[in-house]
């Protein structure tokens, strides 16, 4: 009996090992064996083992899951939760779905929540049309369980999965192809795996890559040659624009989940290195930037900048570049401390640490670019930092959730030069104050508060060449104000916006159609805009006359599955918002 008792113990334990989020256990097969350890030895060190195929079953509690079900709601927590809730459901930009809230609240509470979301950014998931009934109640029911801690991803996991496709020496040397680079587009295909390259000229696509799920962000090395992107699987791609065709000449998975990537950019260091840092493992690593071989991992578990409490997930956020010091700013979100990474020496790498506030996402430059302003979103507030005497200089308090994404930098016709931001959780856009030297009274406060259509803003932009604002309210659970854009004119902000029924141009028919992130094109004379709508419907990109507010083109393409994020090459490169 004791035998027998032992023998389910151990299911058990490799059960909760095994139930993870999507291609947890694929990565511990290929990347964790370990033949050649005694099992005595594996149980003192506590070195991850492979789960063997029939000890991989759910364990049923309450309220009860089939297998099926629970392998489901697995695949959509991590493809549409994960990245606002925490892996471990520990909450940051969306708020905690630990099993002690979520038991409380109950099956019935939860599925409405699911299916009409929230002003404060929580997408409708079931009246949009996302989720399915069925697939509304199967999550409400995932969330009351306790979610599985998926292992660890090292050294060894990560040159598992690297892949050199092409070597640089086999690479051109010199462009192979007559595409105008600084208008080319990287456009996010996100439930496809893929990113479509665009020509922002012709309006044609050049090529369709496979990369991960759900690419986050695409970023440009300094000399505006190779393309860095970033899946939500933690896949990072490299792709080289010189070539005949724009093509992966190399790859690495860095974790399980992540958002981030950027290059070197500091003088003589362009192109040398890249980083990339995950959400699970809460890692980052630094990689040969013309080959992406890992070169150094660092961990960012660690203490909370403000209850000094350990916190298990203190995931990578936004990364940027320096111009002032050879370093990546790295944000750490769950404990609120922003990095300082100098890769002058990556065998002893040199990390400053500057504390700010919980929790930290995304941010970008200002336009001199010597201050990175970010948001804590939770803390309703915008960290600045001054990447040349590498400190914090405020804390400014903001709206309700603020998501910038990289922010939009323009000058105020009162205040001078600005950074602006919009919110997750209400309809302010903030104008911070950017310039210590010419405006030293409105440096780094809030100078203006513009009321746009409502919460749910994931993006903003504008160009140097442009007098309008665009503002998105993508995540808005009211359809009217998620398929239309705000846009303000910059030299007469107290008039208010005026509204474009973007997803009404795009006429695509049913579907949730979110419009989502405006991109400028090179010149800055046209706003492209994504119009998101669901995996088996039809989505389109948008192209709209930044000067006369008219449509100028719909890009429709059966390829064009799930269109988000728009990188245009050169602004992308050049740090241009």
């Amino acid at each position: 009996m004791r035998r027998k008792h032992r023998h389910l113990a151990r299911r058990a334990l490799a059960a909760l090992i095994a139930l993870s989020m999507p291609m947890v256990l694929l990565a511990a097969e290929e990347s964790f064996p370990h033949p050649d350890t005694p099992e005595s030895e594996l149980m003192y060190k506590g070195a991850p083992t492979e789960v063997p195929a029939e000890e991989r079953e759910f364990i049923r509690t309450d309220p009860d899951m089939t297998q099926a079900e629970w392998d489901q709601a697995r695949e959509i927590y991590f493809q549409r939760c994960a990245g606002c809730h925490g892996v471990l459901r520990k909450g940051a930009t969306g708020k905690p779905l630990t099993t002690d809230i979520t038991r409380e609240r109950g099956l019935d509470y939860l599925k409405v929540f699911i299916n009409y979301g929230s002003p404060a950014g929580m997408p409708n998931w079931g009246r949009s049309g996302e989720l399915s009934e069925k697939e509304v109640d199967v999550m409400a029911r995932f969330l009351q369980h306790e979610p599985p801690q998926p292992p660890e991803f090292g050294m060894e996991a990560m040159r598992n999965t690297w892949k050199v496709l092409v070597a640089p020496e086999n690479r051109p040397k010199e462009k192979q192809n007559d595409l105008n680079l600084d208008n080319l587009f990287s456009v996010t295909l996100r439930d496809a795996g893929q990113i479509a390259i665009i020509d922002g000229d012709s309006k044609e696509i050049v090529n369709i890559i496979d990369t991960g799920y759900a690419v986050h962000i695409s970023r440009l090395s300094a000399s505006g040659r190779y393309l860095y992107v970033i899946g939500r699987d933690a896949k990072v791609d490299l792709i080289d624009l010189w070539m005949e065709e724009p093509t992966r000449v190399a790859s690495i998975k860095i974790g399980m989940e992540a958002r981030s990537v950027e290059t070197s950019k500091y003088q003589g260091y362009e192109d040398r290195y890249a980083i990339a840092g995950a959400y699970w493992p809460p890692q980052f690593v630094i990689m040969d930037g013309d080959t992406l071989e890992p070169r150094t991992i660092v961990s960012t578990r660690g203490m909370t900048v403000d209850t000094q409490e350990y916190h298990p997930e203190p995931r990578v956020a936004a990364i940027v570049a320096s111009h002032q010091h050879p370093e990546f700013i790295v944000n750490v979100k769950e404990t609120g401390k922003i990095l300082l990474v100098n890769y002058e020496d990556i065998e002893n790498l040199q990390v400053t640490s500057i504390g700010a506030a919980r929790f930290l996402h995304d941010g970008g430059w200002d336009a001199s670019e010597r201050y990175f302003l970010t948001a804590a979103n939770n803390s309703n507030m915008i960290a600045v930092v001054d990447s040349k005497e590498r400190e914090l200089l405020k804390l400014v308090d903001v709206g309700q959730i603020p998501h910038p994404g990289r922010g939009a930098n323009f000058i105020d016709p009162e205040y001078g030069p600005v950074w602006a931001t919009g919110h997750l959780g209400d309809e302010t856009i903030v104008l911070i104050g950017t310039d210590p030297t010419e405006h030293p009274d409105n440096a780094w406060k809030v100078v203006r508060t513009l009321k746009g259509q409502g919460g749910g803003s994931l993006f903003l932009k504008t160009h140097p060449e442009s007098d309008n604002l665009w503002v998105d309210t993508a995540l808005n659970p009211d359809a009217e104000i998620s398929q239309s854009i705000a846009v303000f004119d910059l030299n007469n902000l107290d008039a208010g916006y005026e509204v474009l029924p973007i997803a009404e141009w795009a006429d695509l028919g049913e579907g949730p159609k979110r419009v989502v992130q405006p991109e400028y094109n090179f010149a800055g004379d046209e706003v492209w805009f994504s119009v998101w709508n669901g995996k088996e419907q039809i989505s389109a990109l948008v192209v709209v006359d930044d000067q006369s507010h008219k449509l100028k083109k719909v890009i429709k393409d059966e390829r064009l599955v799930t269109p988000t994020g728009k990188f245009n090459v050169y602004n992308t490169q050049q740090d241009v918002y």
